[in-house]
């Protein structure tokens, strides 16, 4: 299937790595060059070679901190001096840290709210203007099952999280009118850092275990039995900015192997 995005230019957040780089290298299979951005200039210089070795399709760094308003800026004034257009729109961060109630501050919540919600917030305000003179314009945001269900120990993202679902939800018909649609993708368990990072994960795999073996007590309670690649979610938001997923807007989409129980 050709999914029509060939020449297309799509920016991508936290691309360095994890569900982001597997985002970009999945549009950049398609022909579609990528704008990555991440904090960590060394990782994303090699991120962004690898994805042209491999792909044939240019991919241009940009060190880019989510929670600057100014590194926004900057991001979205080189994307169009470099390739004069941008059609996709992949907004993305880091996820807040584990905590309860109890134990969380007023700077915590400041922090999660301005890294997963305005950073949002701001990169799409800066994109729209272009996003319209494309005439095809995708806004896709990576986000967390925790837009679906509350996830235990994760008080933060199962509260700052779903107000990007809103705020996508409410724009789908605001921009509807011109040719833009906005989804979220809301993947579950992932094998990316943030998952092989957790403390009894990472120790199993110090004591010599395979991810997959350290991980193995994360997959009882999903349907499909095992945790889920990167490259899985990637395809997703390949389609979603696809020609052919032009009808598809202000939804939200588990990548989650079955693990949420919710109807909707």
């Amino acid at each position: 299937m050709d999914l029509g995005l060939k020449g297309t230019v799509a920016i991508v957040l936290a691309a360095s790595k994890g569900l982001g780089r597997a985002s970009a290298a999945a549009l950049a299979a398609e022909g579609a060059n990528v704008v990555i951005a991440a904090r960590t200039r060394q990782e994303l210089e090699q991120t962004a070679r690898e994805i042209q070795q491999t792909t044939g399709s240019r991919a241009l760094p940009v060190p880019v901190d989510v929670t600057k308003a100014e590194d926004l800026t900057q991001l979205v004034e080189t994307t169009i001096q470099e390739f004069g257009r941008l059609d996709i729109l992949v907004t993305n961060a880091g996820g807040p840290p584990f905590g309860t109630f109890d134990n969380l501050n007023d700077e915590q919540w400041q922090a999660a709210f301005e890294l997963n919600l305005l950073s949002t917030v701001r990169i799409i305000r800066l994109a729209l203007p272009h996003l319209r003179t494309s005439g095809r314009g995708r806004i896709i945001n990576i986000q967390s099952m925790s837009v679906k269900e509350p996830i235990m120990g994760l008080l933060l993202s199962n509260s700052i999280r779903p107000g990007v679902a809103g705020l996508a939800k409410t724009l789908a018909t605001e921009i509807g009118a011109d040719h833009i649609t906005i989804n979220t993708v809301c993947p579950g368990r992932i094998m990316t850092d943030r998952i092989l990072s957790r403390p009894d994960i990472k120790a199993k795999i110090e004591q010599g275990m395979s991810k997959e073996e350290a991980t193995a007590d994360q997959t009882h309670d999903i349907p499909v039995g095992r945790i889920g690649k990167p490259e899985e979610l990637g395809a997703l938001v390949t389609f979603l900015a696809s020609a052919q997923a032009g009808y598809i807007t202000g939804t939200s989409i588990p990548v989650d192997g079955g693990l949420i129980r919710s109807l909707l």
